[in-house]
């Protein structure tokens, strides 16, 4: 078993520092920080790298991470494939009906989230919460730069506690300015559309092939038969067919953005 978990917590007593200033420093959330020290998670290699560089380990702790993550407890088997197509796909389109996408949710969003089903522990919930982050920093700062595309209904942008929907627009609007994220906001006037239906995601392989990954309650489904993959296409092409360009949703989010500035703003009225 990899002492990881001990080492930093040791290198952070050496220095006198705070799990917040640790993070803070290597540019991670408090509960990333939070989950490498009790084995929950285990720090990706470029967050292991910065990490050893802020601690003057040289590569100790990337070599740690490496055995840890070797050691780690595979996650649902479900999840598994699905997690290689998000790390290595050319480009990943994702569909969501009534939430955030999970890699675009601020740390606060996605507690609220999991909080929110009542099925989890506090533990559960940091646990989860923390392997969200993980796999967002994974995922959008590859190097290779992949394309991705998000369609959000507005209905999704309007669903949250007030206390933490003004942070997660910005945080949308400042994703959708990086150059290969594009962000599509299905607007309230398009009515019924195919998107009603559920969310999804289809992922563009290197060798031209197609993926898709379909939400569910229990677990999600990984879609790779060409008839299934060809219907989610199909409705994906409808559903942008009816999202607004990424200027105008750049605009509308900004709007509802404002309006948690305005007491008196009607947000259920908002159109673009």
């Amino acid at each position: 078993m990899s002492n990881l978990p001990a080492r930093l917590k040791g290198l952070r007593a050496e220095r006198g520092v705070t799990q917040d200033q640790v993070a803070e420093s290597v540019q991670v959330s408090k509960s990333l920080i939070a989950a490498f020290e009790t084995s929950r998670l285990a720090p990706q290699q470029d967050t292991a790298a910065t990490l050893d560089a802020f601690f003057e380990t040289g590569d100790e702790i990337q070599k740690l991470s490496t055995e840890a993550r070797k050691n780690r407890k595979p996650g649902p088997s479900w999840f598994r494939p699905w997690r290689n197509v998000e790390e290595t796909a050319v480009i990943l389109r994702y569909f969501q009906a009534t939430l955030i996408p999970g890699l675009l949710q601020t740390e606060a969003y996605a507690r609220a989230v999991f909080a929110s089903t009542g099925l989890h522990s506090d533990d559960e919930v940091a646990n989860r919460v923390a392997q969200r982050m993980e796999r967002q920093a994974a995922i959008l700062d590859r190097e290779d730069r992949p394309a991705f595309v998000f369609i959000i209904d507005a209905a999704a942008l309007r669903c949250g506690p007030p206390e933490i929907s003004k942070d997660q627009l910005l945080h949308l609007a400042d994703t959708g300015a990086r150059s290969n994220i594009f962000i599509h906001v299905v607007p309230d006037s398009a009515g019924l559309h195919a998107g009603r239906s559920g969310s999804f995601t289809l992922a563009i392989l290197e060798d031209g092939g197609t993926v898709g990954l379909l939400d569910d309650f229990y677990e999600d489904r990984v879609i790779a038969e060409p008839t299934r993959v060809t219907d989610l296409e199909r409705t994906w092409h409808a559903i942008a067919a009816v999202a607004l360009p990424c200027d105008q949703s750049r605009d509308l989010i900004l709007r509802l953005v404002n309006d948690y500035d305005d007491p008196a703003a009607e947000l259920a009225q908002v159109q673009p």
